[in-house]
């Protein structure tokens, strides 16, 4: 007789759960599934009571205007399944804002895709335009979704790294990396862990090594609004890019709208009808009510977002000097949510381990990068852990206070 599937342990079950999961680097020794350090990590703060930094998610609303709109959009009966591209009104308004902000002209009926967030554009994308044995590359640390999804869809992932202080990649590794086999780039800018925002050279010479090796660039610009005394450059601005680049957003980190999950990408008709084709199998469509809300959003005047970055630039701020304030070695971060501190000053040479003993010694907790890079290159950065400041002034600055006072209690 067989077992019940709930008596089947999960290590005895086949199928691309366990090259997704070892993808995302969470296919235990023994075949079974370990928990996120992100899990791991929420899971410590709820039971100890300390400040969580460890998740990339504000603790504050969005725009009055964008939530009346979501709610009013209820009200007036928009609850049904919208149009497999999205709502008329958001991809509208997602065409003005690429035209607004960047000069980029899109047609919203053919070259605009609306998603279930960034991530389902990232799946839709890559399982749509990779077969198995293709080659993607991506920067290291790396957004864990990028490795599973690379080996849900049977590509072979290859990375470029990041190095400290300053996190931009070595043009020569680039161009080491990325070969005739390579046929997709996935660029994350500003780039989650790092904070990190490339340089112009670095986004030319990815599009000179597309083009020289017929590659696809896919961008994750999800903190497009969101940098620090730089100018946001969309790699689909740059001479000879706009053809072979599916650019990828979401209104969740620039209106605090996370749980909304609304997302959108912008190519070529040609790209997008290829991932349309892949992306209606997935969530089909979603968020009905908040499609017209974001599209709200991305009218708002000038004023907002200039006003969410230097916000967002001074949250960075207090956070930051209590980091200095209790020793660590800092990168300051040009945009995202999120700063890397080396723990090494403080006596710790594994980030992990510092991170389960944070919520003892100071209250706080935060995440080890080494969870964003493959076991290989994991050592490199065994020290460094990232700490999220997306939260209220007052819950940073009780958090820095605790920060700066570490130095006397880390062994």
């Amino acid at each position: 007789m067989h077992g019940s599937p709930e008596t089947v342990p999960t290590a005895a079950i086949p199928g691309a759960w366990r090259r997704t999961a070892r993808g995302a680097g969470l296919l235990g020794a023994d075949g079974t599934i370990a928990a996120t350090i992100f899990a791991e990590m929420s899971a410590l703060a709820v039971r100890t009571g300390a400040i969580n930094l460890g998740q990339g998610f504000p603790d504050e609303d969005g725009p009055i205007e964008v939530l009346d709109a979501a709610r009013q959009a209820i009200t007036d009966g928009v609850n049904q399944y919208p149009p497999g591209r999205g709502f008329p009104v958001l991809l509208d308004a997602i065409a003005r804002h690429q035209q607004r902000f960047y000069g980029l002209s899109v047609d919203q009926e053919t070259e605009v895709l609306v998603t279930a967030g960034a991530t389902e554009a990232l799946a839709a994308t890559i399982l749509a335009l990779i077969e198995p044995g293709d080659e993607v590359v991506t920067f290291e640390p790396f957004y864990d979704a990028y490795g599973g999804l690379i080996a849900l869809g049977g590509g072979i992932h290859r990375t470029v790294r990041l190095r400290t202080p300053d996190f931009q990649p070595d043009l020569d590794e680039l161009s080491a990396v990325i070969t005739d086999r390579t046929r997709l780039i996935l660029v994350n800018n500003p780039h989650n862990p790092t904070g990190t925002v490339f340089s112009r050279e670095t986004l030319e010479f990815i599009v000179r090594l597309a083009e020289q090796h017929n590659a696809i660039i896919v961008t994750d610009e999800v903190y497009e609004h969101l940098t620090f005394g730089v100018q946001h450059l969309p790699v689909a601005t740059l001479p000879g890019a706009f053809e072979r680049t599916v650019t990828i957003s979401s209104g969740g980190k620039t209106f605090n709208t996370t749980g909304w999950k609304i997302g959108w990408l912008t190519a070529p008709a040609a790209l997008v009808t290829a991932i349309l084709a892949v992306k209606q199998f997935l969530t089909y469509v979603n968020g009905a009510p908040f499609q017209p809300a974001i599209a709200r959003g991305l009218d708002l005047p000038d004023s907002y977002f200039t006003g969410i970055a230097a916000s967002l630039q001074g949250k960075r701020d207090v956070l930051e000097r209590g980091l200095v304030a209790a020793g660590f070695a800092v990168s300051r971060p040009s945009g995202s949510y999120f700063i890397v501190a080396d723990a090494a000053p403080l006596g710790y040479e594994d980030g992990a381990d510092f991170c389960r003993d944070l919520p003892a010694l100071a209250g706080v907790v935060a995440v080890p990068i080494g969870a964003f890079c493959s076991p290989e290159h994991r050592p490199q950065y065994a020290s460094l852990v990232r700490f999220a400041f997306c939260k209220k002034v007052d819950l940073l600055e009780q958090a820095a206070a605790r920060l700066a006072a570490l130095r006397p209690a880390a062994r």
